[in-house]
């Protein structure tokens, strides 16, 4: 699939903003109002009411009155990718992003954002920071360099960018898969000729639910995504692929923790150490290389459960 590049001024730039609401009472108002107050007007809110039995319909539906740039979707409860979606069938901008709706903006951010995509029409997604990822201004023509050295995989949120939208035109998330932007990011980068980071903007993320503490089911798709995508990279002597390895060795001992198989292959070569490693990590590494994946997540078990606390 090909995506035209186009230049259009900033003030043509229209900006779709899917809003997924469920069960948020308490934080809807702050996340609309975050948006609201960004300075930025040529943009369209669509809030998406994911079959919420609490206030929110109604919340959604005030919120629509009050501005002509919302929209509200009522819908049956289908989840989180679901319901995105439902907003990107909707949205009509030449730029889609999406806020979580227990999650909020700073302000002056999207104006920010919106200035460097009118100043570069040949970005195709621009990710800014958020309370858990610092970046720093760059930009991939590569994009095994941006998920390899930019360590895009520690960052894969759906949030905290902003793409172009022609980029949905044939992909959407996949409904009842818990962690969706690992298995879409991949799949929109496939489609990107050029994605840039840069360290304007914030995006204020809550976490909170099943984040918090997943259950072996859940983390087994976070270990299946990672998988299918290391499984892209050639057998070769990169740190780069080393480190996303090693990321995924705790993804694999945690499943293993929670009662689940080990699916993760072993690395390619030895996994060696760095002074940039903690000393866990690099024990961690020690174990690997003398025992195998399937004995370190053995280890990782039994220690879990003896002292109740992650490596």
């Amino acid at each position: 699939m090909s995506i035209p590049i186009f230049a259009v001024s900033l003030q043509n730039m229209k900006l779709s903003i899917v809003i997924p609401v469920y069960r948020v009472e308490n934080t809807l108002d702050r996340c609309v109002e975050s948006v609201l107050n960004q300075k930025y007007d040529n943009l369209e809110i669509i809030l998406v009411n994911d079959g919420s039995p609490d206030r929110c319909p109604q919340m959604c539906d005030e919120w629509a009155r009050k501005d002509k740039r919302i929209s509200v979707i009522h819908k049956e409860n289908g989840g989180l990718s679901d319901a995105r979606n439902a907003g990107i069938e909707q949205a009509t901008g030449d730029y889609i992003t999406f806020v979580d709706s227990d999650d909020y903006l700073e302000p002056d951010t999207y104006p920010a954002l919106m200035q460097i995509l009118a100043a570069h029409p040949e970005y195709d997604l621009l990710e800014f920071p958020c309370t858990t990822t610092q970046l720093c201004s760059h930009v991939y023509t590569d994009m095994n360099d941006y998920w390899l050295e930019g360590e895009a995989y520690r960052h894969t949120y759906a949030w905290n960018k902003i793409y172009r939208r022609q980029i949905f035109d044939h992909l959407r998330f996949p409904v009842g898969k818990v962690f969706e932007d690992v298995y879409t990011l991949p799949k929109i980068l496939a489609l990107c000729k050029t994605v840039a980071t840069t360290d304007k903007g914030m995006y204020h993320y809550e976490p909170g639910g099943i984040s918090k503490d997943p259950s072996h089911h859940i983390v087994s798709q976070l270990l299946d995504a990672q998988i299918i995508m290391l499984e892209k990279f050639k057998p070769e002597d990169n740190p780069a692929i080393r480190n996303y390895y090693l990321q995924i060795i705790n993804t694999q001992m945690e499943t293993y923790g929670k009662g689940g198989d080990v699916t993760l292959k072993p690395f390619w070569g030895k996994l060696w150490f760095s002074n940039a490693y903690t000393w866990k990590c690099n024990m961690k590494i020690l174990l690997y290389n003398i025992l195998g994946i399937k004995r370190l997540c053995q280890i990782y078990k039994v220690l879990n459960q003896l002292i109740l606390h992650r490596w």
